[in-house]
């Protein structure tokens, strides 16, 4: 609760949110950085979407400032796997069955080309 209050204060001050991103992700370790600095990377390349913390995690938003995905690392919450999750602003939908969330342990190249599909989708 604490670090969503601090970001919608810091959105309002007009804070560089993206720095405020960056920032969650040196402060992590091991796989869970690397797969937030690959997730990262691959939204900046792939999509416009604009970086920021939500809830203290890594997260992307569309231009209506809504959330489209984010990062949870498996430290914070003492899991196995990070999580890479999308929210109602993305455009992911199959049918009327679909994944929003996808549990990461490690990401191949071949995973990765799955994930800018996604992304690619998810902004369309």
């Amino acid at each position: 609760m604490r670090a969503a209050l601090a970001e919608a204060k810091a959105t309002k001050v007009g804070a560089d949110l993206e720095a405020a991103c960056l920032a969650a992700i040196s402060e992590m370790s091991g796989s869970d950085k690397e797969l937030a600095e690959t997730l990262h990377a691959l939204v900046k390349k792939h999509t416009t979407l604009g970086a920021k913390t939500w809830y203290g995690m890594p997260a992307y938003t569309n231009p209506d400032g809504k959330v489209v995905l984010f990062f949870q690392s498996a430290a914070k919450f003492k899991v196995r796997y990070a999580t890479i999750g999308f929210q109602e602003s993305a455009n992911i939908d199959e049918g009327n069955f679909w994944p929003t969330s996808y549990a990461v342990l490690k990401l191949t190249a071949a995973d990765k080309e799955r994930l800018v599909e996604l992304l690619k989708r998810a902004v369309s």
